[in-house]
């Protein structure tokens, strides 16, 4: 996994990531990158430092530390050599590049009447790797299926960072728009609509899809959540609308207009459970007001990304097929 973003590290943090033992470099999710401070890998469920010599350990005292130049050097390759021209992925504390690898990144903030206008002095980043997990889906589609109308039910994935829900949600994209349904509801593919604002969905390059989301899937690229679910419903004319991390009331809203247009939604929303979701005002209303018929809890315990339940819009849980693993492997 690492060589797939090794070509944005300078030389020195490659030359340290090159050195790791092939387990870990195959199982990593993150590689965080901090000035002066500690270099740190996240792979497999757990995390190490790293020593100059590609050495794992758990403590830091050895551990390589990316220098000012390293970090400068990071952002130039993240941005092609044009950090003006990434401005407003900076403003937003992120950067994705080539195949739907997310960067964060903090350091100092520029205001301009009390919004952030952009990050300055970039001196910490998350390297968030994506993965294409294929059928990781198999084990919820059943589950949320609306078999009367032979679609899915309204969908909410209810998750904590790094617990699958990217990885789920892209994969449902694709069964949904291959038409792979569970046997005993065969059926046709259903139009997809995939908004994507940070280009980690689908890992579009120039509009075009790299990831396999499916051969009846439109997809709107980094734009802004709420002005792409509108856009989809004018223009593209989905039977189901996916989009990742909804949480602002415009993105509520939004979600409001696609499902009064009989569009089904499938959503996912950070948190631990629908309790959570309660808590957040913008998204309180469409639980309350039952518009999701089905949540979807991701959970990560020991080690393991798994589905933790599926609920009905009253809470009650809705039971797993035998013989179908409930176990989703992925970043999220």
């Amino acid at each position: 996994m690492l060589e797939r973003i090794e070509e944005w590290l300078p030389p020195n943090l490659r030359a340290v990531t090159s050195r790791l033992p092939a387990k870990v470099r195959d199982s990593a999710e993150e590689v965080r990158v901090r000035e002066g401070r500690p270099l740190e890998i996240v792979y497999g469920g757990g995390y190490g430092f790293l020593n100059a010599d590609g050495s794992l350990g758990p403590l830091p005292d050895s551990a390589y530390r990316p220098s000012r130049e390293d970090c400068v050097r990071l952002l130039e390759l993240l941005t092609n050599h044009s950090v003006y021209s990434f401005e407003e992925e900076l403003k937003r504390g992120f950067i994705t590049v080539r195949g739907g690898h997310r960067v964060g990144l903090a350091g100092r903030t520029v205001l301009e009447h009390g919004k952030v206008k952009q990050i300055r002095d970039v001196c910490g980043f998350n390297i968030r790797l994506a993965r294409e997990l294929k059928d990781t889906g198999k084990a919820v589609l059943p589950r949320i299926m609306d078999a009367e109308a032979r679609t899915v039910h309204h969908t909410l994935v209810v998750s904590p960072p790094q617990a699958g829900k990217t990885t789920l949600i892209r994969d449902l994209a694709r069964l949904i728009s291959y038409g792979s349904w569970p046997s005993h509801l065969p059926g046709e593919g259903r139009k997809v609509g995939i908004v994507d604002e940070r280009s980690e969905l689908a890992a579009c390059e120039r509009g075009v899809p790299r990831f396999d989301v499916g051969p009846r899937t439109d997809v709107m690229d980094g734009c802004p959540k709420a002005e792409g679910m509108m856009m989809m419903i004018r223009s593209m004319s989905p039977e189901v609308l996916i989009v990742d991390e909804i949480g602002r009331e415009e993105d509520a809203e939004a979600v409001r207009e696609a499902m009064h247009a009989g569009i089904r939604v499938i959503a996912s929303a950070h948190g631990r459970s629908p309790e959570d979701i309660l808590k957040r005002p913008a998204l309180r209303g469409l639980a309350e007001e039952e518009f999701f018929g089905r949540f979807v809890v991701l959970s990560r315990r020991l080690g393991r990304i798994g589905v933790e339940a599926v609920l009905d819009a009253k809470g009650r849980p809705i039971p797993a097929p035998e013989s179908i693993p409930s176990v989703v492997r992925g970043k999220g």
